[in-house]
């Protein structure tokens, strides 16, 4: 077991995204993953049915005592939906861990496309939370939000990652699965410039906890020593394995198979 992530974010009682998903997928890769939780959710495959809060200086409180005991070698955050927790997560980060590479998954938008944060927890994101990252992993109607552009095409997502490289982050990585055609691609920007990740679109409808499951798989890649772009590629691969073999539980948006690492 190599390479320690403290995960803060929200849970899913259904098992697919959130915390839930976070703790497999660093486990999956070989990982240590300790949590931090931030909201628990009544939520299945057909969505969030109820949301239970949790106080931030209880947040705060969980931090500490991971990063003061155990260390940590990377940080994802997620679910982070009142501006109060948002200011716990970015103080206690600052204060507690300012130099461990901290991936940042701005969970702003459903999987149905309604927005999940206000304006100002919208504005805590950009302007606190987000110069603190090292790698910040939008997906596009998130990036749109960021940036405050539409993005129709590659061309715009380059233009929108450039916007959002400017707001502190050390790398930001733009999935583009929310736009059409055969070929899924993802660009990753740093200040040297752009990489782009490429693979054959899934026909599927389990794809329920996508972006938590990238992002805790590249945050786990970072712990263990891979260069962003190392750790985006092990984790597209992961991702794109843990669809292909999903065990088709639920009759919504369904859970990926994370331990496909380990069942084969």
């Amino acid at each position: 077991m190599q390479g320690r992530v403290l995960i803060i974010a929200g849970s899913d009682s259904g098992g697919g995204a959130g915390i839930q998903a976070d703790i497999k997928t660093v486990t999956a890769l070989g990982g240590y993953a300790a949590t931090a939780i931030t909201a628990l959710t009544a939520q299945n495959t057909n969505g969030v049915h109820g949301i239970h809060e949790v106080p931030p200086t209880f947040v705060a409180q969980q931090i500490e005592v991971v990063l003061g005991d155990i260390g940590a070698d990377a940080i994802k955050t997620g679910m982070l939906h009142r501006t109060d927790v948002l200011d716990a997560v970015s103080d206690s980060l600052a204060r507690l861990a300012p130099d461990v590479p901290l991936v940042v998954d701005p969970v702003m938008v459903a999987k149905g496309g309604a927005s999940l944060l206000d304006e100002d927890t919208r504005s805590v994101v950009r302007d606190r939370l987000i110069p603190q990252a090292t790698v910040l992993t939008p997906n596009i109607p998130e990036a749109e939000i960021l940036a405050g552009m539409n993005i129709g095409d590659e061309a715009a997502m380059a233009a929108a990652g450039r916007k959002l490289l400017a707001l502190g982050p050390k790398a930001v990585l733009i999935k583009g699965g929310h736009l059409p055609g055969d070929e899924v691609f993802d660009l990753l920007l740093t200040e040297t410039g752009i990489q782009r990740f490429t693979s054959t679109r899934i026909d599927s409808r389990h794809t329920h906890g996508t972006g938590c499951t990238l992002a805790s798989a590249l945050a786990c890649g970072l712990a263990q020593g891979l260069t962003a772009a190392a750790a985006v590629e092990r984790a597209r691969g992961y991702v794109l394995q843990a669809i292909l073999s999903a065990p088709g539980y639920g009759q919504g948006h369904g859970p990926l198979n994370h331990g496909h690492t380990v069942t084969g």
